[in-house]
Order: structure tokens, then sequence, then C-alpha cells
């Protein structure tokens, strides 16, 4: 059973992305355009699930498939588009979770979905503490129940990331999208 921890902001999230990163780069090579760290251990001074969340921007997903066999022998369990049409997801540490990789390619919305989140929680105090608070009442309330915890924060999730979204395009001059 996956316990719910939320902790404190740990500036070693950094280094552990940056290592899975060059992990991920030497499977995917020339087929990565891009690899992001996102999620809440990607903003400083964050509250978050100790679980690193990255997202490799490939040219062509299809082809990431070719590399299931590869990411099992660092440690990922590959899960397919896990309910995300268009995606590649992976998972690291079974139920002691360490890393999530979050595969889309060149072009997909949700790209834009993610790092305007992740720069909107970077750019604004108040919605990184709110949101940080909200995770560790919820964590403290359904320690034992993550579908509990995430349904918990959706709500609070869907109206930050619309405001993250329409923040973001306008910050790059596409306010109109």
């Amino acid at each position: 059973m996956r316990k719910v921890e939320v902790t404190s902001y740990n500036p070693e999230w950094k280094r552990k992305f940056e290592k899975e990163a060059k992990l991920l780069r030497d499977i995917f090579g020339v087929l990565v355009a891009d690899i992001h760290h996102i999620g809440s251990t990607s903003v400083e001074c964050m509250k978050a699930k100790p679980i690193i969340d990255i997202m490799p921007v490939v040219y062509d997903i299809k082809k990431v498939d070719e590399k299931n066999d590869d990411m099992r022998k660092i440690g990922y369990q590959p899960k397919g588009e896990y309910g995300i049409p268009g995606r590649r997801y992976f998972r690291k540490g079974g139920d002691l979770r360490t890393h999530h990789v979050h595969i889309f390619e060149f072009g997909d919305n949700n790209i834009e979905r993610h790092l305007a989140f992740r720069d909107y929680l970077r750019t604004y105090t108040q919605a990184r503490v709110d949101y940080g608070n909200l995770k560790t009442k919820l964590a403290e309330r359904f320690p034992n129940d993550m579908d509990s915890y995430i349904e918990g924060k959706e709500k609070f999730v869907v109206k930050l990331e619309g405001e993250a979204l329409k923040w973001y395009r306008k910050q790059s001059g596409r306010e109109n999208l």
C-alpha cells in the first residue's frame, strides 16, 4: 500500500532529476527534443510528495514503446498511455515510488499544461503556499488513501491550472489560444 507523504522542499530533488534525465537521454538519444523537471518537486520551496516527475518531449511517441526493455533495466515499469491519450508513462520504485516519467510527443497540448502549472507555481508564492498547505492537510487526512488524496486536490488543481495556462499564454503572447 502506498502511503501519502508530503514533505518540505528538498534541494536534492533537482540533483535527482538531473541524474535521471541523463539516464533517459542515454536511452532515448536523438528521439528526445527536451527533458523537463515538472510537478511539485520542480518548484523551490514547494511542499511535495518526494517523487520526481520528469517530462521528456520526443519527436515520435510511437518509438518510445521500443525502449520499454531499456526502461525496465533502469527500474521503470512501463504503463503505456495510462489514461492520457498520446502519453507514455513509466514509474519507478513500486509502492515506494521515486520517479514518474511522462513522455509526450513534441506539440502535444499536455506539454504546455505541465510547464504552465510549474512556472506559475515558481512565480506566484501565494499559489505555491496554498497548494502546499492543501496537500499537507490532505496527506494528514488520508495517509493511506492515495485516491482520496488525489480527489481532494482535484478542484484546486483544475482552477489553478486554468489560471496558469492563461498566465503562461499571456507571457508568450499567445493569450488568445
